[in-house]
């Protein structure tokens, strides 16, 4: 009797255990029964032809129609071409070569029905241009003891597959462990199942893989689905029970303090939205138990000006406050940006202040134990810095406030580095990002979090107009864009120009971006060029279509000293073309820059493309966003890139980035750091299950929050977190 948490390797004979180990990482029974077909084919279904992508590893069903031995063009012999069709005029090639082909003759006969897997490629030109996949491995289908027709219409499974295994092997390691299997424990309580009408696990796990018909299928699916969500609502319930439970020091609001005195300065008007956020954040402030607030809002929406307030009403209660940035860039924008806006109020001393101070990694000996200093006394009411700040020789006299900023750049351990120096208790949490996040995201994501969306950009903003330039096509196009460039210059203005990385491939990947990410699915051959960089770029410019203009590098392996340099010449206006990689993608507020270039665009993502843009259009000049890219009109890359020209709504193209990306990209870092648990959940598509599942989190563990009458959930939520989750739970 095979357990649902035995290794695979003594459920199965080693040579499928291990290549499943080794290809696809997976090691136990359960894992296995949980890797679920990527999709369901007919007998005789092809995958449809408009939805192959060059050199993707597939499998396709379908019926040989005919067999052709053709010449070899330049030696002699010949090889065979199998043509494989359906009912649907679907039709794809496969080529074999040598001693096989004549293997492959005596087994693929016309009539044949089988599955084949292989990578795709395409030969010819144009229109008559056929697919293809070169030697791949096949399974024919044998009638089995049931009648033809139910075999004809029981659905075939298929499976994600890799290199080394493909999707009929991984169809028979399933079969043969749920023929072998013993019972299971369910997660999900008897009671919940029945007022959801959802079947039992073992049913739909043997419905899943070996459905008779699509109604199979939909119940199984409906079930698989509810256990991701209710799953990962449980943790997020288990996390806002802890964060209520800790202690935390009341920080009210003053009348008569530093935040008093700000607000009597500003030049400027707040906007309803930052005055209602204002005050939601003041009053959890002053509550005895940490805050917890998760703060959107489009790019340039005035989250910096909420968040300084929060620090201030901390810092009036005899607390500091610390702001945790992604880069030094950004740390040292940060410290600019907050010590202008507060004035002589930054100064400290005499002036009844608080000092500002900046701490990152890469400071000189003095400076950095000056700042450690005024952290550690509480001379500093406000600390800015990088990863700097979770080092153990940091501390605070009196840490009350901790404001993380773009929090997906930080992963959980990181972010909760920051909040164990806050004395006996816990500091209240403030999360910022730019990055508009869908509803159901919010509530799984970021489950545990209050959220506060500011959609109202301040006054003096103004439109951004973006286009997409396709230089491959059209290369009088990208003359344009320079030429666009000498214009706004010449009217006294500014422009960036992003490259995806820096100079030579080796060790560039910390500027890569969303590289990895956004167009991996898309790469139309593999003998694609190198993204751009920025040492290329920046000379080729210079010494050409921009030559004349004060052309400058900013990139992430610069000298911290240099980075600021750059960045506080082109503040003053000293530089006229900033080439730069994405260093300059988030707070990075200069209102004299009106142009945005971003060069092979298609090799990022939506949200970031849309924070890139968002560094334009900050002074009441109209902003001008070019992305320049080589895929032509129809492609996947190239619509991504249209949607983002089409529209400025942040939250529009979030649900396009969330659309075409891997659920498990979504949620992974966000929880444990482990691999994804969402193979079913479809994030947008599944707002109800997300809903129904956190209702019935909250309702189960307010009655039994450490989960002692539920075993099974409570061992589900082990194998999801693993060893992490005692500590996980205990720092979120």
């Amino acid at each position: 009797m095979t357990r649902f948490d035995e290794p695979l390797i003594k459920a199965l004979d080693p040579k499928t255990a291990k290549p499943l180990e080794s290809s696809l990482n997976i090691t136990t029974v359960g894992e296995l029964l949980r890797h679920y077909p990527r999709r369901y084919a007919e007998r005789g279904e092809l995958t449809a032809l408009d939805a192959l992508e060059v050199d993707e590893h597939v499998t396709v069903v379908g019926e040989v129609s005919r067999l052709m031995r053709k010449p070899m063009r330049n030696r002699s012999g010949t090889w065979l071409e199998v043509e494989v069709v359906d009912g649907r005029r679907n039709t794809i090639y496969l080529s074999f070569f040598g001693k096989v082909s004549h293997v492959v003759e005596t087994r693929l006969k016309p009539g044949t029905r089988a599955m084949f897997s292989g990578k795709v490629g395409r030969f010819g030109r144009g229109e008559r241009a056929k697919w293809q996949l070169n030697h791949p491995e096949f399974e024919p289908f044998e009638e089995t003891e049931s009648s033809a027709a139910e075999f004809a219409a029981a659905p075939v499974p298929i499976y994600p597959a890799a290199s080394g295994i493909t999707s009929w092997v991984i169809r028979r390691a399933i079969g043969v462990v749920l023929d072998t299997l013993g019972p299971i424990p369910d997660p999900l309580p008897a009671d919940l199942r029945a007022r959801h009408r959802l079947s039992g696990l073992a049913e739909a796990l043997e419905a899943v893989h070996r459905p008779r018909d699509q109604g199979d299928i939909s119940r199984a699916r409906m079930r698989l689905k509810f256990d991701e969500a209710f799953v990962l609502q449980a943790v997020l319930a288990q996390r806002r029970q802890a964060a209520a439970a800790w202690p935390a020091a009341p920080r009210p609001r003053r009348g008569d303090g530093l935040l008093a005195d700000f607000d009597g300065r500003l030049p400027f008007q707040l906007t309803e939205g930052q005055i209602e956020v204002g005050e939601e954040v003041a009053a959890e402030l002053a509550l005895a138990h940490p805050m917890h607030r998760l703060l959107q809002g489009e790019v340039g929406a005035g989250k910096t000006v909420v968040a300084l307030r929060a620090m201030l009403q901390v810092v009036d209660a005899g607390g500091q406050a610390a702001l945790l940035a992604p880069t030094e860039v950004l740390a040292q924008q940060h410290h600019r940006s907050i010590t202008r806006m507060l004035g002589d109020l930054g100064t400290g001393g005499m002036f009844g202040g608080t000092a500002v101070t900046l701490l990152t990694g890469s400071m000189g000996a003095a400076g950095r134990r000056a700042a450690l200093l005024d952290a550690a006394s509480g001379a500093a009411g406000i600390v800015v810095g990088t990863h700097a700040l979770l080092q153990e020789h940091v501390q605070f006299a009196d840490l009350g406030l901790v404001v993380v900023d773009e929090q997906h750049r930080f992963g959980v351990e990181q972010r909760d580095a920051l909040r164990e120096k806050a004395g006996g208790g816990r500091p209240h949490v403030l999360v910022m990002t730019a990055t508009p996040i869908p509803r159901t995201v919010a509530m799984t994501v970021f489950g545990d979090l209050e959220v506060s969306t500011l959609s109202q950009l301040p006054s003096g903003r103004a439109p951004i107009t973006t286009h997409v330039v396709p230089a491959a096509d059209k290369p009088h196009f990208l003359e344009r864009t320079w030429e666009r460039i000498r214009e706004e210059v010449g009217l006294g203005r500014q422009a960036y120009i992003v490259c995806p990385r820096i100079g030579d491939l080796e060790g560039d990947e910390g500027d890569l971006g969303d590289l990895a990410e956004a167009a991996e699915a898309e790469e139309a051959a593999a003998e694609r060029r190198p993204p751009l960089a920025v040492m290329e770029v920046a000379p080729m410019l210079a010494g050409g279509p921009l030559a004349g203009l004060r052309v400058e590098v900013l990139h992430g392996r610069l000298p911290p000293e240099e980075k600021d340099a750059v960045m506080r010449a082109f503040t003053r206006g000293e530089v006229d073309v900033l080439v730069a990689t994405t260093v300059i993608e988030v707070g990075v507020d200069v209102p004299n820059a009106s142009v945005m270039v971003i060069m092979d665009a298609d090799r990022f993502g939506v949200s970031q493309l849309h924070q890139l843009r968002g560094r334009v259009g900050r002074g009441g000049l109209p902003g001008l966003c070019l992305l320049v890219t080589d895929f032509p009109a129809g492609t996947p890359a190239r619509d991504r890139l249209d949607a983002v020209a089409a529209t400025l709504d942040g939250f529009e193209l979030s649900r396009v980035d969330l659309e075409q990306r891997r659920e498990g990209d979504v949620l992974g870092a966000a929880q444990s750091g482990r691999r994804s648990s969402l193979k079913m959940l479809r994030l947008l598509r599944d707002e109800e299950v997300i809903r129904d599942a956190r209702e019935e989190a909250a309702r189960l563990l307010s009655g039994d929050p450490e989960l002692a009458e539920h075993p099974e959930l409570r061992a589900e939520i082990d194998r999801l977190l693993g060893d992490e989750r005692a500590e996980f739970l205990e720092k979120a």
